[in-house]
Protein backbone atom coordinates (compact mmCIF):
# COMPACT_ATOMS: atom_id res chain seq x y z
CA UNK A 1 0.00 0.00 0.00
CA UNK A 2 2.98 2.21 1.15
CA UNK A 3 4.53 1.73 -2.63
CA UNK A 4 1.18 2.44 -4.63
CA UNK A 5 0.67 5.78 -2.37
CA UNK A 6 4.73 6.62 -2.98
CA UNK A 7 3.91 6.18 -6.82
CA UNK A 8 0.66 8.29 -7.14
CA UNK A 9 2.86 11.18 -5.21
CA UNK A 10 5.97 10.86 -7.69
CA UNK A 11 3.47 10.50 -10.38
CA UNK A 12 1.20 13.40 -9.15
CA UNK A 13 4.79 15.39 -8.77
CA UNK A 14 6.12 15.23 -12.22
CA UNK A 15 2.31 15.74 -13.55
CA UNK A 16 2.41 19.16 -11.27
CA UNK A 17 6.06 20.74 -12.19
CA UNK A 18 6.11 19.38 -15.55
CA UNK A 19 6.17 22.34 -17.51
CA UNK A 20 3.35 23.31 -19.78
CA UNK A 21 3.56 22.11 -23.37
CA UNK A 22 2.90 23.92 -25.79
CA UNK A 23 1.64 23.08 -29.71
CA UNK A 24 4.54 24.88 -31.09
CA UNK A 25 7.01 23.00 -33.57
CA UNK A 26 10.75 23.18 -33.08
CA UNK A 27 10.56 24.33 -36.64
CA UNK A 28 8.41 27.25 -35.74
CA UNK A 29 10.72 28.66 -33.89
CA UNK A 30 12.44 31.68 -34.15
CA UNK A 31 16.56 32.18 -34.19
CA UNK A 32 16.23 35.27 -32.03
CA UNK A 33 15.27 34.86 -28.43
CA UNK A 34 13.46 37.91 -28.42
CA UNK A 35 11.34 37.60 -31.63
CA UNK A 36 10.63 34.60 -30.25
CA UNK A 37 9.27 35.68 -27.44
CA UNK A 38 7.20 38.30 -29.42
CA UNK A 39 5.57 35.75 -31.25
CA UNK A 40 4.75 33.90 -28.12
CA UNK A 41 3.43 36.33 -26.77
CA UNK A 42 1.05 37.69 -29.80
CA UNK A 43 0.35 34.10 -30.02
CA UNK A 44 -1.12 33.86 -26.23
CA UNK A 45 -3.85 36.74 -27.53
CA UNK A 46 -4.69 34.89 -30.95
CA UNK A 47 -7.76 32.47 -31.00
CA UNK A 48 -7.33 29.70 -32.52
CA UNK A 49 -10.55 29.50 -35.39
CA UNK A 50 -10.96 25.83 -35.23
CA UNK A 51 -10.64 25.24 -31.42
CA UNK A 52 -11.77 28.81 -30.41
CA UNK A 53 -11.89 29.07 -26.84
CA UNK A 54 -7.93 28.00 -27.32
CA UNK A 55 -5.16 30.23 -28.63
CA UNK A 56 -3.25 29.25 -31.19
CA UNK A 57 0.15 29.08 -29.07
CA UNK A 58 -1.37 25.97 -27.39
CA UNK A 59 -3.34 24.56 -29.92
CA UNK A 60 -2.35 21.69 -32.61
CA UNK A 61 -4.79 22.39 -35.31
CA UNK A 62 -3.69 23.08 -38.95
CA UNK A 63 -4.86 26.26 -38.68
CA UNK A 64 -3.60 27.49 -35.78
CA UNK A 65 -0.12 26.39 -37.14
CA UNK A 66 -0.40 28.33 -40.30
CA UNK A 67 -1.18 31.15 -37.85
CA UNK A 68 1.52 31.53 -35.94
CA UNK A 69 3.98 31.32 -38.90
CA UNK A 70 1.95 33.97 -40.33
CA UNK A 71 2.56 35.84 -36.90
CA UNK A 72 6.42 34.87 -37.18
CA UNK A 73 6.88 35.67 -41.18
CA UNK A 74 5.13 39.72 -40.06
CA UNK A 75 7.30 39.48 -36.93
CA UNK A 76 10.37 38.71 -39.10
CA UNK A 77 9.42 41.53 -41.65
CA UNK A 78 9.78 43.63 -38.93
CA UNK A 79 6.08 44.28 -38.02
CA UNK A 80 5.24 45.63 -34.39
CA UNK A 81 2.98 43.69 -32.59
CA UNK A 82 0.34 46.23 -33.00
CA UNK A 83 0.66 46.06 -36.71
CA UNK A 84 0.84 41.85 -36.56
CA UNK A 85 -2.83 42.42 -34.73
CA UNK A 86 -3.95 44.75 -37.14
CA UNK A 87 -3.51 42.47 -40.18
CA UNK A 88 -4.57 39.32 -38.12
CA UNK A 89 -7.67 41.71 -37.36
CA UNK A 90 -8.18 42.48 -40.95
CA UNK A 91 -7.55 39.30 -42.45
CA UNK A 92 -9.90 37.44 -39.88
CA UNK A 93 -11.94 39.86 -38.25
CA UNK A 94 -11.96 40.91 -34.54
CA UNK A 95 -13.33 37.26 -33.78
CA UNK A 96 -9.04 36.56 -34.43
CA UNK A 97 -8.99 38.04 -30.62
CA UNK A 98 -8.91 36.37 -27.56
CA UNK A 99 -9.51 39.45 -25.51
CA UNK A 100 -11.68 41.66 -27.76
CA UNK A 101 -10.44 45.58 -28.15
CA UNK A 102 -12.53 48.56 -26.52
CA UNK A 103 -14.02 50.27 -29.27
CA UNK A 104 -17.61 51.43 -29.95
CA UNK A 105 -18.44 48.11 -31.45
CA UNK A 106 -17.22 46.28 -29.18
CA UNK A 107 -19.00 47.89 -26.49
CA UNK A 108 -21.69 45.67 -26.04
CA UNK A 109 -18.99 42.90 -24.88
CA UNK A 110 -17.74 44.79 -22.56
CA UNK A 111 -20.68 45.91 -21.04
CA UNK A 112 -23.02 43.14 -20.89
CA UNK A 113 -20.80 41.11 -17.98
CA UNK A 114 -21.14 44.30 -15.21
CA UNK A 115 -24.58 45.14 -16.35
CA UNK A 116 -25.81 41.30 -15.57
CA UNK A 117 -23.87 41.47 -12.55
CA UNK A 118 -25.40 44.49 -11.19
CA UNK A 119 -28.85 43.48 -11.90
CA UNK A 120 -28.69 39.98 -10.52
CA UNK A 121 -27.29 41.81 -7.32
CA UNK A 122 -30.13 44.45 -7.75
CA UNK A 123 -32.24 41.46 -8.01
CA UNK A 124 -31.68 39.56 -4.98
CA UNK A 125 -31.92 43.16 -2.91
CA UNK A 126 -35.22 43.22 -3.73
CA UNK A 127 -35.95 39.82 -3.22
CA UNK A 128 -34.81 39.66 0.04
CA UNK A 129 -36.20 42.83 0.78
CA UNK A 130 -39.53 41.83 -0.02
CA UNK A 131 -39.58 38.34 1.78
CA UNK A 132 -38.45 40.56 4.91
CA UNK A 133 -41.32 43.05 4.48
CA UNK A 134 -44.16 39.65 4.05
CA UNK A 135 -42.34 38.12 7.28
CA UNK A 136 -42.93 41.07 9.20
CA UNK A 137 -46.20 41.69 7.88
CA UNK A 138 -47.29 38.10 9.21
CA UNK A 139 -45.31 38.39 12.46
CA UNK A 140 -47.41 41.79 12.91
CA UNK A 141 -50.84 40.25 12.33
CA UNK A 142 -52.29 38.47 14.82
CA UNK A 143 -54.13 35.41 14.02
CA UNK A 144 -57.69 34.70 15.62
CA UNK A 145 -57.89 31.98 18.46
CA UNK A 146 -60.32 29.52 16.69
CA UNK A 147 -63.25 27.95 19.59
CA UNK A 148 -61.63 25.38 20.44
CA UNK A 149 -58.40 26.85 21.07
CA UNK A 150 -60.47 30.08 23.13
CA UNK A 151 -62.23 27.59 25.26
CA UNK A 152 -58.74 26.42 26.35
CA UNK A 153 -57.34 29.34 27.02
CA UNK A 154 -60.59 30.05 29.10
CA UNK A 155 -60.26 26.57 31.32
CA UNK A 156 -56.56 27.67 31.72
CA UNK A 157 -56.96 31.29 32.65
CA UNK A 158 -59.68 29.96 35.06
CA UNK A 159 -57.44 27.06 36.91
CA UNK A 160 -54.98 30.25 37.02
CA UNK A 161 -57.55 33.15 38.42
CA UNK A 162 -60.27 30.87 40.13
CA UNK A 163 -61.98 34.29 41.41
CA UNK A 164 -62.43 35.67 38.61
Amino acid sequence: MRKLIAALGIVLAVAVSAPIAYAVQPDEVMTDPAKEARARELSRELRCMVCQNQSIDDSDATLAKDLRLLVRERIAAGDSNKQVLDYLVARYGEFVLLKPRFEAHTLILWLIPPLVLIGGGLGLWLHIRRRSRAAEAVADTPVPLNAEEQARLEGILAETNPKA
